[in-house]
């Protein structure tokens, strides 16, 4: 997505504010859409680039987003910052082929680690990325988002056959304290 899509995705993020009702403790706020094109990790943590990626059914009507930043911490590190489905698509497998299509294509961009926070309480978060192959390996405390603090599950998965031994060598920050 680039920002011609702004409205679009504005749109999307005030139909489907379940996700930041939960973990923003509000709903999205006029500018919701324009924040998540600027929103970057910490300028001190290495990376290449963010993508927002949206996925659009046949009416080419936006019915899930995601966010991600390639490389982040090293090459080959990919991380999953956002990942929502339209509300009325919940329960029908939707999100699992989409996420499946972006695995997919991250794998095929280099990836061999994907990995992503899953906010304590969002019980479909903390459902579906164990389905899909996460595994969790550490937890961060007390981390604001909006008019929310939450407590965040640092989940990882392989794309390689790397092993977790292996990713938290790689990767200092994820590493249990």
């Amino acid at each position: 997505m680039g920002a011609r899509d702004i409205p679009s995705l504005q749109r999307f993020l005030e139909e489907n504010p379940d996700y930041s009702l939960l973990v923003e403790g509000e709903p999205p706020g006029p500018d919701a859409a324009q924040k998540e094109f600027d929103a970057l990790p910490p300028r001190d943590w290495p990376m290449k680039r963010k993508w927002v990626i949206g996925f659009r059914d046949e009416e080419d009507e936006l019915i899930g987003i995601a966010d991600l930043i390639e490389d982040l911490f090293i090459a080959h590190v990919w991380h999953l910052g956002l990942f929502v489905i339209a509300t009325r698509l919940h329960g029908r497998g939707v999100g699992r082929a989409l996420y499946e299509s972006l695995e997919g294509w991250v794998k095929s961009r280099g990836c061999d680690w994907i990995r992503l926070g899953v906010v304590v309480g969002n019980a479909r978060a903390e459902r579906f990325w164990p389905q899909c192959g996460y595994r969790e390996v550490r937890m961060r405390l007390g981390v604001p988002y909006g008019k929310s603090v939450n407590d965040i599950r640092v989940m990882v998965k392989p794309l390689a056959g790397g092993s977790m031994k292996e990713y938290l060598a790689a990767v200092a920050r994820d590493r249990p304290e």
